[in-house]
């Protein structure tokens, strides 16, 4: 039987993490995850504070403790004081990916100009990659849209579980092997 890969699903907001609002973002992206991936997998849920120390303490966990290949975030990325959540991925990863941000942000002008106000990265801690999404569930979806194709080759060069996805839903890319 195959072994379930743990895939981090944090959610970072002061407001949901102390019951004002629902979170709606962790669940965008473990329900958008779970078309998109068809090898077994289980979400490692986590419902965080925007603090800095929270965010990177609870990326080392589940990249550290929990073993997670892929991490995913959503919500800090914006220009406001209390978004820290780029700051704390790059305090925590051994190499940023700099190239997740750049097409999260291009796909996100096509639908809202504001997207340039946008911070989300990507970078490496060990054998995770740990991806920095919107905060707004349609963005999620956009994101990880553009973004999941490259996702299980990334897991592949670091080390991690061979990810599979649903090619219906979501073709991932892997170079053929020669």
């Amino acid at each position: 039987m195959t072994k379930e890969a743990p895939i981090g699903v944090v959610t970072i907001s002061d407001r949901a993490s102390t019951g004002v609002y629902q979170d709606l973002g962790g669940p965008a992206m473990v329900d958008w995850l779970g078309k998109a991936i068809s090898s077994p997998w289980r979400p490692v849920a986590r419902l965080i504070a925007d603090e800095q120390d929270v965010i990177e303490a609870t990326l080392r966990e589940l990249a550290d403790v929990e073993n997670c290949a892929l991490i995913v975030t959503t919500g800090g990325t914006g220009p406001a004081p209390r978004d820290v959540t780029p700051e704390a991925t790059e305090a925590v990863c051994d190499k940023m990916m700099p190239g997740f941000g750049e097409l999260m942000r291009a796909v996100s002008l096509k639908v809202v100009p504001t997207a340039i106000l946008s911070r989300q990265t990507a970078g490496i801690r060990g054998k995770s990659l740990i991806v920095n999404l919107p905060g707004k569930p349609s963005a999620i979806a956009d994101c990880l849209e553009a973004v999941m194709p490259a996702i299980p080759y990334c897991i592949d060069l670091i080390g991690g579980p061979f990810i599979e996805t649903d090619p219906e839903f979501c073709k991932a890319f892997r170079p053929k092997a020669k």
